[in-house]
């Protein structure tokens, strides 16, 4: 299943361990935004770990499935294929 995955984490070392988990799942994007091809046990594990790691009150981690349809239907302006591997945080 492709999944988009974003997240808003608060604190800067939680969000670098989020970042972490997620760059061994799928493609980062942009900066909180992932893609991710997933079976529906390795999404069930991310989603355990991910649940694990973060504060519910403070953080939160978006999931968003595109169908096959919707898959051919993604658009790109401007920006490179693929993000490099740096962290940023402002």
């Amino acid at each position: 299943m492709q999944v988009v995955i974003s997240y808003d984490i608060v604190e800067d070392k939680r969000r670098t361990k989020i970042h972490n988990i997620l760059k061994s799942y799928g493609q980062w994007m942009q900066y909180s935004v992932f893609e991710c091809d997933l079976t529906e046990t390795q999404y069930a594990k991310l989603r355990s770990r991910l649940g694990a790691l973060i504060k519910p009150e403070q953080d939160s981690v978006r999931f968003y499935f595109l169908c096959a349809c919707c898959q051919a239907k993604v658009e790109r302006i401007g920006g490179t294929a693929v993000r490099d591997e740096t962290v940023f945080f402002a």
